[in-house]
């Protein structure tokens, strides 16, 4: 079984002076002016910018939001902000909102998957005072990366994507380390595990937080490499180094300096095993 290509990061600084925001290597980035650099994926990005009271109800946003948000039917204005969202969206917004009051100098960006369709959404909230300091609103900036973590595909299947709402494979993960987005290549992601309405991603180099849900990542990776092998857990089927079977139950030991044991649960376990190329579960029957 073919090892994991190993990790490479792409951060994107939102704190950063633009000199020093650099959302590729070095590698990628020699031209400044090529179509990879930093400074033209950066020209590229629309802003996305909404106003909000001080009782968070929506007062004002931009064009490219009204464009790029599902805003015409649900009439946002003069409404709470999480009344647009959905469901699974509304504790991100609440914790964005709750770090925009935090007594810290900048508040963590955070990554969010929204349908309109599947969209990634790199989002800041600013809190707003008065000359005397005191809250008057808070500003909600976004920039749309998904071109720049999913998977690209001909134009006749992003029409396609749009018409059904089929979702977009992601090639790079969002994740958040120190202020950062780092964007984590999906190859190198050994496993991912669940806690609430975020996940951990797991490379050799260890964990990294992200602010996706476990069903979002789930359905936007390629489901012949990554498989759901229990409510907690997705593993990388190419970084798999042992079957490990104990009384009746079945986990899997992933590679690395230090192995780390990932439970099957019994549903899954006839999948491992046949997406592993081992067939029919019996055969590791004790």
């Amino acid at each position: 079984m073919r090892r994991g290509v190993p990790r490479r990061h792409v951060s994107l600084h939102c704190d950063e002076p633009m000199t020093k925001a650099c959302p590729f290597p070095s590698s990628e980035t020699s031209n400044a002016s090529g179509p990879n650099s930093w400074l033209y994926l950066l020209e590229r990005f629309d802003v996305g910018v909404v106003h909000l009271d001080a009782a968070l109800h929506v007062i004002g946003m931009n064009d490219y939001a009204r464009r790029s948000l599902p805003v015409g039917e649900k009439l946002p204005f003069g409404k709470i902000v999480t009344d647009f969202h959905p469901e699974a969206a509304k504790p991100k917004v609440k914790f964005l909102l709750g770090q925009a009051e935090c007594p810290v100098n900048n508040a963590p960006p955070m990554a969010m998957m929204i349908n309109i369709p599947e969209r990634v959404l790199l989002i800041k909230v600013s809190k707003i005072g008065d000359v005397q300091g005191a809250t008057t609103g808070y500003t909600l900036v976004f920039y749309d990366i998904t071109e720049v973590v999913s998977k690209e595909g001909s134009s006749d299947s992003k029409q396609k994507s749009m018409e059904t709402g089929e979702k977009r494979q992601l090639r790079k993960i969002p994740t958040i380390k120190q202020n950062r987005v780092m964007l984590v290549d999906v190859s190198g992601v050994s496993f991912i595990r669940s806690e609430g309405h975020y996940t951990w991603v797991h490379t050799a180099q260890g964990g990294q937080f992200c602010n996706i849900t476990i069903g979002d990542l789930e359905s936007r990776l390629d489901p012949q490499l990554f498989l759901r092998v229990h409510r907690s857990y997705i593993v990388n089927l190419a970084q798999v180094d042992e079957i490990v079977r104990d009384d009746g139950r079945m986990s899997l030991r992933m590679m690395g300096s230090t192995p780390v044991e990932i439970p099957v649960s019994r549903a899954s376990a006839p999948k491992v095993l046949d997406q592993l190329g081992l067939g029919d579960a019996a055969t590791l029957k004790n």
